[in-house]
């Protein structure tokens, strides 16, 4: 795992911006371990869950965002990641450049499953009321309310992908941050 503090200056002269690559199903893992022996930076967050089956239970540990790693962007080495076996693409803007993820993004990501709280994958939710977590493993991070039965979420989200993940906190930990209304689809 990366340090807080190597995520923070990831994006230093020499070193590129961080941004998401499309994996084969269930090559997250293996495309990690690849690019990570070529040299290139790698975060593939996870989480771990118990799966049941008729016979037994087994504890897992999963990528968060299933299809997807987030890796250091280097123009040098794009042969190099788009030529390792389980890699589809790298996500693209509308022209011919890396999409970039903003680095606050990335530290919240880590942060949550760095932390002692439990993490999921969750379904993107654009619209809501928008928190900011005040104390905690997690404060100063801002993220989306959700409630799932009993339980009080933060959904913190990366917009690129389209892909969101959930952390169960206090509610009491939170105060809102600002309110973005929900729009007609």
């Amino acid at each position: 795992m990366y340090s807080t503090e190597q995520i923070e200056t990831s994006q230093t002269p020499g070193r590129g911006p961080w941004c998401a690559l499309h994996t084969r199903h269930q090559h997250e893992g293996t495309v990690a371990r690849l690019l990570t022996t070529k040299g290139v930076e790698v975060f593939l967050p996870t989480y771990r869950t118990v799966h049941r089956w008729k016979d037994r239970k087994k504890q897992l540990e999963l990528p968060l965002f299933p299809g997807y790693l987030f890796f250091t962007y280097e123009l040098e080495r794009r042969f190099q990641v788009l030529s390792t076996p389980g890699v589809h693409t790298i996500l693209m803007t509308g022209g011919n450049r890396p999409a970039e993820i903003p680095q606050q993004e990335i530290l919240a990501i880590r942060r949550a499953v760095e932390s002692p709280l439990r993490v999921e994958p969750h379904p993107y939710w654009k619209g809501g009321d928008v928190v900011r977590i005040k104390s905690g493993p997690l404060e100063g991070l801002e993220g989306v309310v959700s409630r799932s039965k009993d339980a009080f979420r933060v959904v913190l989200s990366v917009e690129m992908l389209g892909k969101s993940a959930a952390v169960e906190i206090d509610a009491g930990s939170v105060e809102r941050a600002r309110s973005n209304p929900v729009r007609p689809s």
